[in-house]
């Protein structure tokens, strides 16, 4: 399951829609992202942070609430839990929980913990909010337009940014919430691998990459997603097809985006 590891960042991936999940361990504590998906991988996460944790806190960063990136939240309950105030608010939490109570049983899957939606103890309001850890700054950016409650970190000394469902090298921009809101979030995007010194970026779907022009070329293809989507233009679909492994099974949501972005610019 482990995609990257160097030094004391652990990224595990899922064999589901190459799902991210981070474990960064320093002096005083180990901070960890959406663990997900099958039973096998949470358990393997969890035994992984369990052997290096010992009296260290542990942390979780929800970068949001789509099922598959809480679904492993019932096997980490003495976690301090991160996320923004729209998921700590979020009005149907049953929904989510019953959407991985109907994956596992479609599917005959077990599980040795029961799921929950997580109950949120550090709630992130606003751009620029800090958690000081020890050594290590958190800083945290609100990044609705995938959904409406994402959150970016950026973790330092160590130049990890953790940015959820956004800059995939597998998957093109996904809009389930605001056009408008995913255009503002990609230029704070760009604004924090300016402000920072980013070392290593980890989407919630996708490759661990340290390498920079990598990053300037994920945040250079949303952009230019963004700003082609509202057009009648065949040829960014005709460009997905040829770059996205899996876009035929995606292609219905490039669609989906069409209409989200045409609809809030005609009003």
């Amino acid at each position: 399951m482990i995609q990257y590891q160097k030094k004391n960042v652990t990224v595990f991936q899922s064999s589901l829609y190459m799902t991210t999940s981070a474990v960064i361990e320093t002096d005083e504590a180990v901070i960890m992202t959406d663990p997900n998906w099958l039973p096998v991988e949470v358990d393997g996460i969890q035994k992984y942070v369990e052997s290096i944790l010992g009296s260290k806190q542990l942390y979780i960063i929800y970068t949001h609430n789509d099922y598959d990136h809480i679904i492993g939240a019932g096997a980490f309950q003495n976690a301090i839990v991160i996320a923004s105030e729209a998921f700590a608010h979020y009005p149907d939490k049953e929904k989510i929980v019953q959407q991985n109570r109907d994956f596992d049983e479609a599917r005959y899957l077990e599980r040795n913990y029961e799921h929950i939606y997580p109950k949120v103890d550090v709630v992130v309001t606003h751009d620029e909010q800090k958690l000081e850890i020890g050594e290590v700054t958190l800083t945290f950016y609100l990044s609705p337009g995938h959904t409406d409650d994402g959150i970016f970190t950026v973790v330092e000394p160590y130049g990890v940014f953790l940015s959820g469902d956004y800059l995939s090298d597998v998957e093109f921009p996904f809009i389930t919430g605001s056009y408008r809101d995913y255009v503002r979030t990609i230029q704070k995007a760009e604004m924090t691998f300016d402000r920072f010194d980013i070392q290593l970026h980890v989407p919630g779907h996708g490759r661990t990459t340290e390498d920079e022009r990598e990053m300037d070329s994920r945040l250079d293809f949303s952009k230019h997603y963004l700003e082609q989507l509202p057009k009648e233009d065949d040829g960014l679909k005709a460009h997905m097809q040829e770059k996205f492994t899996f876009f035929n099974f995606m292609s219905g949501v490039h669609d989906d985006n069409k209409k989200v972005a045409q609809r809030e610019l005609e009003k």
